[in-house]
């Protein structure tokens, strides 16, 4: 019988799936794990099924043991884990993609139609308790129909909000490392361009892209000035990939109209600056916050960990 280290908590049905075949420790505290006590934990090993919150890196692998085989991350994105410093040591690392493609999506044009709408300021107006009354230009937002969305990153997930503004009338324009599959570039009706051309042309962006070295403010100053004044960015991937002061800068100044963010730079923090505007939707992470979806998260982590630890080859690993 193996040892499973579970870095945090997670739904009961997957804890019970591990426990069926191994010898499970598992975090159960109200919140994250601290470094220490996690290095203290990985001690012996086989497996470790991680969250987003904790780092996973050669200090951690080392701690854990020769006899370390697995690190299953319960979650799309690996920002999160040296993948290198696994390979090194023979530990194999895996995710979680596709089944939180359709609640993140859900978000994605939820904050869209929050930010073009102006939701937030009417619940915010209305929660305040002071008077207001029905008329012609009260909060007047933006509409959808006919406009054009920019998809930074078009895996699953920016395909999936791409399905959704186009039954919104919009337009499809994408930037990606590769094309799509003609049949679905069809089917939404999809361009391909550059950022820049993306940037110019786009009436809202959203963006799905994986956070690394690559990304890092990949929207920052410069791109935020390319974009229309009365075009929105939509950021449900991870934080870094925008320059978070830059874009409390440009919203301050009305170098574009709003903001619908999910995901922080320094999360859980975010930039002082964004909670004074009006024109910015701020949600704490919620891209993948739906029971199905957090179960299923931690279910093919735990079948990733346990096929793993079987010796065969794990349902989806890191590539």
């Amino acid at each position: 019988m193996s040892r499973v280290v579970v870095t945090g908590r997670v739904p009961e049905a997957a804890l019970e799936k591990l426990r069926a075949e191994h010898d499970v420790d598992a975090w159960t505290g109200p919140g994250s794990i601290g470094r220490d006590e996690l290095l203290r934990r990985v001690a012996g090993a086989d497996a470790i099924v991680s969250l987003l919150t904790e780092r996973i890196d050669g200090e951690l692998l080392d701690a854990a043991g020769p006899q370390l085989r697995v690190v299953a991350n319960v979650a799309v994105g690996y920002d999160n884990i040296d993948v290198p410093a696994c390979t090194e040591r023979g530990v194999i690392a895996t995710n979680t993609p596709g089944v939180l493609t359709e609640a993140t999506a859900d978000i994605a044009f939820g904050l869209i139609l929050s930010a073009t709408r102006r939701l937030g300021e009417g619940e915010r107006l209305i929660r305040s308790g002071q008077e207001w009354k029905w008329g012609m230009f009260f909060l007047l937002g933006s509409s959808l129909q006919g406009k054009t969305l920019g998809v930074v990153g078009m895996g699953g997930i920016g395909q999936a909000t791409a399905r959704r503004a186009k039954a919104f009338g919009m337009e499809i324009v994408y930037q990606s490392r590769s094309e799509l599959d003609p049949g679905v570039a069809a089917e939404l009706g999809a361009r391909r361009v550059d950022l820049d051309e993306l940037l110019a042309v786009s009436d809202v962006v959203s963006l799905h892209c994986p956070y690394g070295p690559a990304t890092h403010h990949l929207i920052g100053a410069g791109e935020l000035v390319a974009m229309k004044e009365s075009a929105y960015l939509i950021n449900t991937a991870r934080g870094p990939i925008i320059d978070e002061a830059a874009l409390a800068a440009a919203l301050g100044e009305g170098q574009i109209a709003g903001a619908g963010l999910d995901v922080f730079e320094k999360e859980p923090a975010v930039h002082p600056g964004l909670l004074e505007l009006d024109n910015v939707v701020l949600v704490p992470h919620l891209g993948s916050a739906t029971v199905e979806t957090r179960t299923a998260m931690a279910m093919l982590a735990a079948d990733n960990a346990l096929a793993v630890l079987s010796g065969g080859p794990p349902p989806t690993p890191i590539s």
